[in-house]
């Protein structure tokens, strides 16, 4: 019985740490008005740049958000792949 309490008590506390940690994630900001609107991204103008930002059904929108309207726009860098490449001679001998 000892055995199963501590080993639920141990799955309880993994979910919670997996879930802080991606609750602790940086957020970032972006703000200016709309370019283009998608159902899988939204283009906001800041400065001369054109920032697209991939957005999912579950994107919390508040507001209407259409073309020539002025946005902020709260977002997380997320990794698509990572590739790792051999270590060089000069970073072995360090």
């Amino acid at each position: 019985m000892k055995k199963v309490l501590a080993l639920a008590l141990l799955m309880v506390l993994a979910a919670f740490t997996a879930g802080y940690a991606f609750a602790a994630t940086k957020t970032y900001q972006v703000t200016g008005p709309v370019l283009e609107v998608r159902p899988d991204a939204v283009v906001v103008q800041k400065g001369t740049e054109k920032w697209e930002i991939a957005r999912e059904a579950g994107t919390k929108v508040t507001g209407d958000l259409k073309v020539g309207a002025k946005v902020t726009v709260t977002y997380r860098m997320t990794a698509a792949e990572i590739e790792v490449k051999p270590a060089t001679p000069a970073a072995k001998k360090k």
